[in-house]
């Protein structure tokens, strides 16, 4: 199976670096155009360098702080004016780790800003666009965790099981307009988020860094950490028009990690 995504316009957030990143590249291998969000203009001309530009593929991006809601609605909406958006991959950097007992009302607050309200805005935003051209996909970067809740990623559990819920909801009412919608449960792979969440593990622990990182392989099944192109290949498959009848769905990606239904 050849997957063309030429002609196609796809928004990546969290585009800069790990899996955001990776996910962009692939698209563009497959021809898509692509707009990239993030935070840090630099690093985002870096990242549109990054990208394969074949004839035709015309390459952007939008310095936008998740973070800081209003303005990133403010700023997407005016951007987004007017432009052909086939397809959407709703991603951004995680939430700090910590406990139910750590947390505090105002972080939840914070969590459901960056991890639900943007998911929420980008989606309606595109997606009347899409339904007029009877084409669209919605991705929507989640966690193993909505199904085995971590004990030291409570704001992410959390937020993240709201995420797959409602997109649940929203592939009902999309799929009419050939629409379709789906969330990634994102178990354990090589990038600079994993190595940041394990440092996090090593307060209060007796064990240095490269001890929880060789036990975080251990637990998969897989014996390893995914490679962040891995990740790309499943994304830009659902991204596809081979993927029509793929839509409601959780699909997770961990090396066998989960260990329920």
């Amino acid at each position: 199976m050849i997957i063309d995504l030429t002609g196609y316009h796809a928004v990546v957030g969290g585009a800069t670096r790990g899996l955001g990143l990776a996910i962009a590249q692939q698209l563009a291998e497959s021809g898509a155009s692509i707009t990239l969000l993030a935070r840090n203009q630099a690093k985002l001309e870096k990242a549109r360098d990054s990208l394969a530009a074949g004839a035709g593929q015309k390459h952007d991006f939008l310095e936008v702080d998740f973070l800081e809601f209003d303005t990133f609605r403010d700023h997407t909406t005016s951007f987004f004016e007017n432009k052909k958006v086939d397809i959407l991959v709703n991603n951004t950097n995680g939430p700090q780790a910590g406990t139910v007992e750590q947390k505090s009302t105002e972080a939840y607050q914070e969590a459901f800003d960056l991890l639900f309200k943007t998911y929420h805005h980008l989606s309606h935003l595109l997606l009347e666009g899409m339904k007029e051209r009877g084409f669209g996909r919605i991705l929507n970067v989640a966690s193993v965790s909505v199904k085995e809740p971590m004990p030291n990623l409570v704001l992410s559990n959390s937020i993240r099981s709201a995420v797959v819920s409602w997109a649940k909801s929203l592939a009902q009412a999309a799929a009419p307009y050939g629409v379709t919608v789906n969330s990634i449960l994102t178990g354990a792979f090589d990038t600079e988020r994993i190595r940041e969440l394990t440092e996090y593990q090593v307060q209060g622990s007796d064990k240095s860094l490269e001890e929880l990182m060789e036990a975080r392989k251990a637990a998969i099944p897989a014996a390893r950490f995914g490679k962040p192109e891995e990740y790309g290949y499943l994304l830009t498959f659902l991204a596809s028009p081979q993927a029509a009848y793929i839509t409601g769905a959780s699909i997770p990606i961990d090396g066998g990690a989960s260990r329920g239904l």
